[in-house]
């Protein structure tokens, strides 16, 4: 086992998140970005962390007005026709109409459910946002959304979609990657425990939940924000990370055609 670069005596499993060092207890200094050792933690150069940029997720607050106006416009039309319309359904993709694999992520069952999802998207929104800045933010979303709607047409294509939750899914796996980088706690910090929280309630019977949405959200999610991460270390630019969550949203719509036309296929 390594020891503290300050107190060879002393075993450690602990290394300090900017430098690398294995530190002790009494040289440990908590920080929004881990634990850092007495030097690194003197140091005065700003620190990106998940809420330590002062910028307003605005893309969060954009993306649940638009999901209330949906649901405004849900209750509104007759018929419910726009639920009609842009719900996700399998056979309908497979007969062209696939942007329901988009919209489908701006529908709600009703207003608790949108109330749910809107609520956690504020809060990772709040969280994320600011600190992968609003075009990442937005990549991360709608390759998420994308994903989960590709798992929900896999694991149940004649099964109706709506909901925000397959982004949101997403959003809680980039929450813990980041975290994890960052030598946080997932534990402590509460995003482990809630994750595994919601993919149990996932998983019970009678609560009429996508598993394959909220699933391959998730994988999408994580699947960003690795690209994500590893491109913020060499590049400044967003377009490289925009390019990443792209490409899984378009590969994910693909697969969800090829998969939905081979299915139903006359």
């Amino acid at each position: 086992m390594a020891v503290c670069y300050r107190h060879p005596d002393r075993e450690t499993g602990v290394s300090c998140s900017n430098c690398g060092n294995p530190i002790c207890p009494d040289c440990m200094t908590a920080t929004p970005v881990g634990m850092r050792c007495p030097d690194c933690s003197k140091q005065r150069t700003q620190v990106r962390s998940m809420r330590s940029m002062a910028v307003e997720p605005t893309v969060a607050y954009v993306l649940i007005a638009v999901n209330v106006l949906m649901y405004f416009g849900q209750t509104a039309s007759p018929s419910n026709s726009v639920f009609e319309d842009f719900v996700l359904y399998g056979p309908f993709v497979a007969d062209g109409e696939w942007w329901r694999l988009l919209t489908a992520g701006f529908l709600h069952g009703g207003l608790p459910h949108l109330l749910l999802n809107m609520y956690a998207l504020f809060i990772l929104g709040r969280m994320l946002e600011p600190a992968l800045g609003h075009v990442r933010f937005a990549a991360l979303y709608f390759a998420s959304l994308l994903a989960g709607s590709f798992g929900a047409v896999l694991l149940s294509p004649q099964t109706p979609v709506v909901g925000a939750s397959t982004a949101i899914f997403g959003l809680f796996g980039a929450a813990i990657v980041m975290a994890r980088n960052r030598g946080i706690d997932l534990m402590a910090s509460g995003l482990l425990p809630v994750l595994i929280i919601n993919l149990a309630i996932t998983f019970f019977p009678g609560f009429n939940i996508s598993i394959g949405g909220h699933l391959g959200g998730l994988i999408g999610g994580v699947l960003a924000t690795v690209g994500i991460e590893a491109l913020a270390s060499r590049r400044r630019s967003p377009v490289p990370a925009v390019l990443v969550c792209a490409a899984i949203a378009i590969a994910s719509v693909v697969a969800a055609v090829a998969f939905t036309s081979a299915k139903f296929a006359a």
